[in-house]
């Protein structure tokens, strides 16, 4: 995620950090030169450009600006979502580390917290698509979570049955066991949302339309700009270009908000969030440190 203070006007118009003007600049340059074929088409054959009408483009780009509000408005539901559901990730560890202090051995109530930070661990190894064996090495020994299909809900499981013997063996209360659960089930939401969000694109005919039809849009719009703009007409078939291939492109990168785009979603930070979080209630004051933003970039 892009990290950075209010920028001037100079940095807006020269900053390609975060921008998704090289993801598009091929595309753009493309249209670009079409234009201009189109604009010296016109100037040499001026009697073929006479009766070509700008309205139908004026009510094709307005339709299909509304289209593609629509779609980068619902892939940014699925950016914010996620976050969201990471922030409730973030909330329920941390009541699970305050209502896990009348757990009174030390040892087991260390295993059950560590066990947490494996959970983040796996989930966001999940969801980024690397390994979750070498994500949970560090913060469990046992082997069994590696072999399995869903490490971060076996985890889940192992920690309640673990508060369900402490509630038996009268360790903790029946109410305190419930309290723990409590926490345990809003962990396992939050994951579901997470991997419904990330097995779940958006329908891809709808993605299929919006492409096509901007495609056609801007290859297109040149034969109604070439007759009265002349020259001009490239660099506002330019602008028009950049503009809707960008929208599109940001509603890719937002569509997924758990990938490794410098977009998408500073996981890894989270994750180092619950990390220190744990350590403190366990008593350390060697934390690991805080995520920085590198180059703006927080991952």
């Amino acid at each position: 995620m892009i990290v950075r203070p209010n920028p001037n006007w100079i940095v807006i118009l020269t900053t390609l950090k975060g921008s998704i003007a090289k993801r598009i600049a091929l595309r753009v340059l493309l249209i670009t030169v079409f234009a201009s074929l189109i604009v010296l088409l016109e100037k040499t054959y001026p009697a073929s450009f006479e009766n070509v009408s700008s309205i139908p483009f004026t009510l094709l780009g307005l339709s299909l600006s509304i289209f593609m509000s629509f779609r980068n408005s619902s892939c940014y539901d699925r950016w914010w979502e996620g976050r969201k559901m990471w922030g409730k990730i973030i909330i329920e560890v941390r009541a699970f580390c305050r209502e896990s202090i009348v757990i009174s051995d030390a040892q087991t109530r260390e295993e059950i917290l560590k066990m947490l930070c494996a959970f983040a661990h796996a989930l966001n190894s999940k969801l980024k698509g690397n390994n979750e064996s070498i994500s949970l090495s560090k913060w469990i020994a046992d082997d069994k979570f590696t072999f399995i299909d869903n490490p971060a809900d076996t985890i889940l499981s192992n920690i309640g049955d673990k508060c369900s013997k402490l509630a038996s063996d009268g360790i903790i209360s029946e109410w305190r066991y419930l309290e723990l659960e409590r926490r345990l089930i809003g962990l396992s939401e939050a994951q579901a949302n997470c991997e419904r969000i990330k097995n779940t694109p958006l329908p891809f005919p709808y993605t299929l339309l919006l492409h096509r039809t901007t495609f056609i849009f801007c290859l297109l719009l040149p034969f109604a700009m070439a007759e009265p703009l002349g020259w001009l007409a490239p660099i506002f078939t330019t602008i028009v270009s950049y503009t809707f291939f960008g929208l599109d492109a940001i509603g890719n990168e937002l569509e997924d908000p758990f990938g490794n785009d410098v977009n998408d979603l500073p996981t890894d930070s989270m994750v180092r969030i619950i990390e220190r979080d744990v350590h403190r209630a366990l008593g350390s004051i060697d934390l690991p440190p805080q995520m920085k933003p590198v180059d703006h970039v927080l991952s």
